[in-house]
């Protein structure tokens, strides 16, 4: 741009290079891990919505927490509990304590299709996304990634379980990439 455009200071501002940088670096990353989650039959969304059932006690939420924690609405998530439910990879169950609620629980062939898939899936994430950082860079993301989250997404970790090792929550689940 001119140095004399007015407009230069607006359209220049660094907020908007860093959110375009962000969104570029999502758009992009989502494409990479893709095909991988092709080959397992899975969508991002689904995936997402698996991971979030593996680390949830006893492997279930209620349908209400897990729309919460993928961003989605009460009928948005009845479609993907619906396709997932389809698959046999997981399966409704009613509360004991509310008859209004209705729990997601993941199922053992939910648990075996993302074994069959979590080698490839972690190995892309690997190559296109935590192997270009050093431990320390990779560590400062992560804090920064949970602040952003936490402001836009608060009910993203409600009622999920921490990981069990540091290793692990490397690549916690962060939305419908489950990455």
């Amino acid at each position: 741009m001119d140095d004399g455009d007015p407009d230069a200071g607006l359209f220049g501002d660094t907020r908007l290079t860093a959110t375009g940088l962000f969104f570029e670096a999502h758009d992009g990353l989502v494409a990479k891990l893709a095909p991988t989650m092709d080959r397992a039959g899975l969508s991002p969304l689904d995936f997402g919505a698996l991971m979030r059932l593996t680390r949830s006690p006893g492997g279930r939420l209620r349908m209400t927490d897990l729309a919460a924690q993928l961003f989605l609405s009460t009928s948005g998530v009845t479609r993907v509990v619906d396709r997932l439910q389809r698959g046999g990879l997981v399966r409704r169950e009613s509360s004991a304590d509310d008859r209004r609620s209705t729990y997601a629980v993941l199922t053992a062939d939910g648990t075996d299709r993302l074994r069959g898939v979590l080698a490839d899936h972690l190995d892309d994430i690997e190559r296109w996304f935590t192997g270009l950082y050093t431990a320390q860079d990779l560590g400062d993301l992560i804090t920064a990634l949970r602040t952003l989250r936490d402001a836009v997404h608060p009910n993203a970790a409600k009622n999920t379980a921490p990981p069990s090792t540091a290793s692990e929550s490397a690549v916690e689940p962060s939305g419908p990439t489950g990455t």
